[in-house]
């Protein structure tokens, strides 16, 4: 336990080297502060019984506490092909970790006052303003049919953000609209933004706006609402605006050196993604899809460079990129039985959860758990997940790619860091 702790804070300090976190003595690791460090250590014995298990080829954990590490190590290796050793340098397909960045980026743009959560959609792109609702009816045989019927009111952009647009994905459930994404041309071709959202515009919608909460394409189509607005491509504008300078240089659309791919984590050989999510073969290859729901890769360090600014309510290193009351906004539920929308039967933040503008919002603690009241968090398909606690000063980072993994190992990594935890009030 002893040798663990101590391997543990080494490699805390020298990712706090790495990420650039300094105090007025240079570089530092925090104490354990609110934490026991003997129940610390569990969960790296679990995260090393997974691998032992064959669940996981390696993983790289991060638990951060008032600005500095309490808990940072890499396990495993990145590829078991290649039996090269886990890393914090190490690169992840985030997915939909892509999703929260996204939403960033345009509440920015609304503090510029350049965009306005209440805003049509189709003031930035005109195709969706006569857009259709799909609904099913039953015929005189019983058979289910397909019809369209206008929309109620117009699409928001504060429905892009909460998942209330009516977009869906195709590539879960069996809806009739759902039917339509997957046999669609939307993913045909080597196509970019502005052609992937006119596309979208052709296909129904799955429910009329402002009605269901409905996992799909929000974000992409909020990916070119934030290019139509700034005149730039979605990662011009985010690389300006938001990555380079939180500092987060590892986090792009695909890798642009090929010298670099020794560095991409991968899946166990039998727990590859069986076909492409959300329309992304692999966020590694370069498109010109920028997928701002699904599309981006990064590592450990860049995520908590964003994660520590959402936690310092929008700061980080004397820079303001978001007012605290934005941060608040966006991590507050707005989806709640006072609104009358629907949670899907996909509903995936789960029973204790509601949604805000672009997390998941914790507004129950589930039963025999010690987790955190008002945590919002995210997660991806490959298994990565983040999750920031603003009660108690903290986030943590989970890095890894086991596709089939994910729900399971945040659930119990949640819960041990919980149980690590001394709360003071």
């Amino acid at each position: 336990m002893r040798r663990r702790g101590l391997a543990s804070t080494l490699s805390a300090l020298v990712f706090a080297i790495a990420a650039g976190w300094t105090g007025s003595g240079g570089a530092q690791t925090a104490p354990p502060g609110n934490f026991s460090q003997e129940r610390l250590e569990r969960v790296g014995d679990f995260i090393r019984s997974e691998i032992a298990a064959g669940t996981m080829p390696g993983a790289v954990i991060l638990i951060q506490q008032h600005g500095r590490p309490v808990y940072f190590e890499s396990f495993g290796v990145r590829d078991v092909k290649s039996g090269l050793p886990m890393t914090p340098d190490t690169i992840f397909r985030i997915y939909s970790m892509s999703k929260p960045i996204t939403s960033v980026a345009a509440m920015m743009l609304v503090e510029d006052g350049k965009l306005s959560l209440d805003d049509p959609l189709a003031k930035y792109i005109p195709a969706f303003a006569n857009v259709k609702v799909g609904v099913e009816k039953t015929d005189e045989s019983g058979k289910r049919q397909l019809s369209l019927g206008p929309l109620n009111r117009p699409i928001t952009i504060e429905d892009l953000l909460r998942h209330t647009s009516g977009l869906t994905y195709g590539f879960y459930g069996e809806t009739a609209v759902r039917k339509l994404y997957a046999r669609s041309d939307i993913y045909e071709g080597d196509f970019d933004n502005a052609t992937f959202v006119e596309r979208l515009a052709r296909l129904p919608l799955a429910d009329q706006p402002g009605t269901r909460w409905d996992y799909g394409h929000s974000t992409d189509v909020l990916g070119r609402v934030i290019e139509v607005v700034s005149g730039q491509t979605l990662f011009e504008f985010e690389k300006q605006r938001l990555l380079d300078p939180l500092g987060m240089s590892e986090t792009a659309f695909s890798i642009a050196d090929p010298a670099q791919r020794s560095r991409v984590a991968e899946p166990m050989p039998h727990d590859r993604i069986a076909r492409p999510v959300a329309g992304i073969k692999d966020p590694i290859l370069r498109l010109r899809w920028e997928s701002g729901g699904a599309g981006m890769i990064g590592t450990i360090g860049d995520y908590a460079r964003f994660a520590q600014m959402l936690v310092n309510g929008g700061t980080l290193d004397g820079r303001r990129y978001l007012r605290p009351e934005t941060i608040a906004h966006m991590a507050t539920d707005h989806i709640g039985p006072e609104t009358g929308i629907i949670h899907d039967p996909f509903y995936f933040p789960g029973e204790t959860s509601g949604f805000g503008l672009g997390f998941a919002v914790r507004t129950a603690v589930p039963a025999n758990t010690r987790w955190a009241l008002d945590e919002y968090r995210w997660d991806g398909a490959a298994g990565t997940s983040f999750f920031v606690d603003p009660r108690d000063d903290m986030f943590t980072i989970f890095m890894v790619q086991a596709p089939s993994q994910g729900g399971r190992l945040q659930t119990a990594l949640r819960t041990l860091i919980y149980d690590a935890f001394e709360r003071k009030n």
